[in-house]
């Protein structure tokens, strides 16, 4: 080690006997990405067993160490976002970065990354030089605008897709402006698609024996996530509106202010819970109207229904309302913030915020793993690994020995 190396990290804490060994044990990711989508794709991954290497550059580590909060100079997100992973730095644009990597991607099942299109063609690092040491390899580029289009080439940011998709457009009250969602909601579901999309290529796999590329653009799993628009839009000519909290399909829906200064959400999307709840805020006559028979016809009655469910939430505590929902069968939620979140019985019954022990903070809560399965469960490891702490154990693994590491750090590789 030289002088100017990093101390040596404590190595990660001693997994925890599962009941079974994780459905993606043996799976090897290389993670090349940065920021959200596509490494949210890869921690997806080693939540449930995989074998994550994060690969950063040596002087200008992934940006999400650095979003948001941090303690004692640590990033609270990294911990998170870089929770089962390895990390390494390898510079990339070094004719040894490159070399390396190629031998990592022999033995690795998946790369995922999200340069600009042509970044790793540059490097002499695209598709065919990867599937040419691994035939077997799913190489997963994650893009704004994916790899090909008039776009392809422009930077690409989930600001940029949720404007793009329609989201802000249909987000925020009609005589306000356009809203963006106040955390990554276009990365985290093309975070969510990339790792669907992983599974799905390494399926194929099982079947050819060949690997291959998946293409994820920001601007197209949120277009999905938005619903029926451009069908509506083809066969009607209809643009959604922006409507704040009420929909065009149902009502009442939105959110209330209760007696006590809280509030709650309410949903009528089934025609049995909009009955239920106009006989529990007193007004069952509405229920002989008409217009209450369909969810649209509601909607256009917004107001009625509003000034009903409103006024008898407003004379309640929270409490009291929720109580009363639960009893009548209909269906409201408090509209919580963190805290809550933190104190949810449902939640800590679901064990969805759990505990984990870090070297550096030592514990920490974070999100759980998506979900749970019966029979091999993921779990989290360790969180996020300090930048480059596990290079020289995953390199030797890999048949580098010291003159080998030596060489890479004078070329400014490490």
């Amino acid at each position: 080690m030289t002088p100017s190396d990093p101390a040596p990290a404590a190595a990660p804490p001693a997994r925890t006997p599962a009941p079974a060994d994780p459905p993606l044990t043996g799976l090897r990711v290389l993670d090349l990405a940065t920021l959200f989508a596509g490494p949210l794709a890869a921690t997806l991954l080693g939540d449930f067993g995989a074998e994550v290497v994060k690969v950063e550059h040596p002087t200008k580590p992934d940006p999400s160490r650095g979003h948001g909060p941090s303690k004692d100079g640590i990033g609270l997100w990294w911990k998170m976002l870089g929770r089962n992973k390895r990390t390494i730095t390898l510079d990339l644009s070094t004719p040894g970065g490159r070399s390396t990597l190629l031998r990592l991607a022999a033995t690795a099942d998946v790369v995922v990354e999200n340069f600009r299109p042509g970044t790793l063609e540059k490097w002499d690092l695209g598709w065919p030089e990867l599937s040419a040491v691994n035939p077997r390899l799913v190489l997963a580029r994650v893009t704004g605008f994916g790899q090909f289009g008039p776009y392809a080439h422009r930077p690409g940011f989930g600001t940029l897709a949720e404007a793009m998709s329609g989201f802000a457009a249909i987000t925020g009250e009609p005589d306000a402006p356009p809203t963006l969602p106040p955390f990554g909601l276009a990365d985290s579901i093309a975070g969510l698609t990339t790792a669907y999309a992983i599974m799905t290529a390494l399926a194929a796999r099982d079947r050819t024996g060949e690997g291959q590329v998946v293409d994820t653009a920001l601007i197209e799993p949120i277009l999905t996530a938005l619903g029926p628009q451009p069908t509506w839009y083809d066969q009607l000519g209809h643009v959604q509106p922006r409507t704040g909290n009420r929909s065009q399909n149902n009502a009442p829906r939105g959110t209330y202010l209760t007696a006590d200064g809280t509030w709650v959400a309410v949903s009528t999307s089934a025609q049995s819970i909009a009955e239920r709840l106009m006989v529990l805020v007193g007004r069952p006559d509405l229920i002989d109207e008409p217009w209450f028979a369909t969810g649209g016809d509601r909607a256009r009655h917004a107001d009625v229904l509003d000034e009903a469910v409103g006024g008898w939430i407003a004379r309640h505590t929270r409490t009291d309302v929720l109580a009363a929902f639960e009893k009548a069968e209909a269906a409201a939620a408090p509209v919580q913030d963190v805290r809550d979140v933190m104190t949810d019985p449902q939640y800590q019954a679901l064990d969805t915020i759990t505990t984990v022990d870090d070297p550096e903070l030592g514990p920490l809560r974070m999100q759980n793993v998506l979900f749970r399965l019966s029979a091999t469960p993921g779990a989290i490891r360790w969180a996020g690994r300090p930048h480059g702490a596990d290079t020289e154990a995953v390199l030797t693994e890999l048949g580098l020995g010291p003159d080998d590491l030596a060489a890479l750090r004078s070329e400014g590789a490490l």
